[in-house]
């Protein structure tokens, strides 16, 4: 373990160590290649047993997720087990107004769902978060099932347990359809009766949703690397890491901790909309409480506070269980079995921030006892 350790370590300072212009060539190339995944079709990575561009929307919308909840757990450091509230807010607000009580376009109902569940966050946090710790946690819990409830009795409102269908999908331009590789072996052939359509979005084919998901998660993680890297980054740390000493130095944590509440609600509901306009129905059974025990397991996996390590982690919780469907309910036990596995041998998660993996190496060559004279004796 430690071998492999030391080999991811070598190679992530070997990637920071690159100039400017060849990380700038590898981001480019690598951006291409995921938004190409569904036309490639990798052998290795495709799923025989689902719809692929299907699954690759799920992971791309789960990234996004991730990334919300990374700014609430990872920088500011609020347990957060009811994030599946955000998420049902943003989803239903598209339906209410996009079908529902209302005719508004997508484009319209997105901007607006993000809107209601950022105030939904200010509301919930403004009270809250004068708590701490594991009465944060119970709070965010209670909140994430009475939005359920309120779903599933709000009966003139959301309809009920019968939900809402006929939600809107974004506006479809057809510019240019690319043909998908099938794989004999290693050998790929274009088949050019499989194609997807740019921007046309469509029941039959998740492709185009899966790239316009795939844009926004771009979209957020460039204003999540500007939050992280400025003052209200570091605002978040310094909460994080030690609130009081925070307060003392004059950093007004409360507002602070609102903000990323608020800023991951909003997050939270863009994902949601986003989740509403593929579905084209929903109903409350698709926000129950497990699910925010999974987003919040993404975000533990793959290392609190680390954006990339989120993104891998909800790629692959969402992926590996359609990737092994063929052995049915038999996955899950696996799944569980690697999460403890994880749990035990990296509990920092996949790719832990910098800063974590720093305070683990000075806290290994520390000395660990010190002699009556006050010497340091390893």
């Amino acid at each position: 373990m430690n071998q492999v350790r030391s080999f991811l370590g070598g190679v992530a300072d070997r990637f920071r160590a690159l100039p400017r212009w060849a990380k700038i060539v590898f981001a480019v190339a690598l951006t291409v290649f995921v938004y190409l995944l569904p036309i490639i079709n990798p052998p290795f990575i495709t799923t025989q047993d689902s719809d692929f561009g299907a699954v690759l929307f799920l992971c791309a919308l789960y990234a996004l997720v991730a990334i919300g909840l990374n700014i609430v757990i990872g920088y500011a450091g609020l347990l957060d087990l009811g994030y599946i509230g955000f998420f049902a807010i943003g989803a239903y607000t598209v339906g209410v107004l996009g079908s529902q009580h209302a005719k508004l376009p997508l484009l319209l109902c997105i901007p607006l769902a993000m809107v209601v569940t950022l105030i939904s966050g200010v509301i919930l946090g403004a009270p809250t978060l004068r708590v701490r710790g594991d009465y944060l946690a119970i709070v965010t819990l209670g909140f994430g099932e009475i939005v359920r409830l309120i779903l599933v009795n709000a009966d003139g409102l959301t309809n009920g347990s019968r939900g809402i269908s006929s939600i809107p999908s974004p506006p479809s331009v057809e510019l240019f359809s690319i043909p998908k590789l099938e794989w004999n072996g290693l050998v790929a052939t274009l088949n050019l009766d499989n194609t997807s359509t740019a921007f046309k979005f469509s029941v039959t084919d998740s492709v185009p949703y899966y790239w316009l998901a795939l844009t926004f998660v771009l979209i957020v993680l460039f204003l999540d690397w500007r939050m992280q890297n400025s003052r209200v980054g570091r605002a978040w740390e310094a909460t994080r890491e030690d609130e009081d000493a925070a307060e003392l130095m004059g950093v007004p944590t409360f507002r602070f901790k609102l903000l990323a509440f608020a800023t991951g609600a909003a997050i939270g509901g863009l994902s949601g909309a986003l989740f509403a306009t593929k579905q084209q129905f929903i109903n409350p059974d698709n926000f129950t409480i497990l699910y925010s025990v999974l987003f919040v397991a993404m975000v533990v996996v793959g290392g609190q506070g680390n954006r990339w390590g989120v993104i891998v982690a909800a790629a692959l919780l969402t992926w590996a269980p359609e990737k092994f469907r063929f052995l049915a309910d038999a996955r899950f036990l696996l799944f569980g079995i690697l999460l403890m596995v994880l749990a035990i041998f990296r509990p920092q998660g996949l790719i832990p921030p910098r800063r974590t993996v720093r305070a683990k190496h000075a806290d290994e060559q520390a000395p660990d006892t010190i002699d009556a004279e006050g010497v340091a004796r390893a």
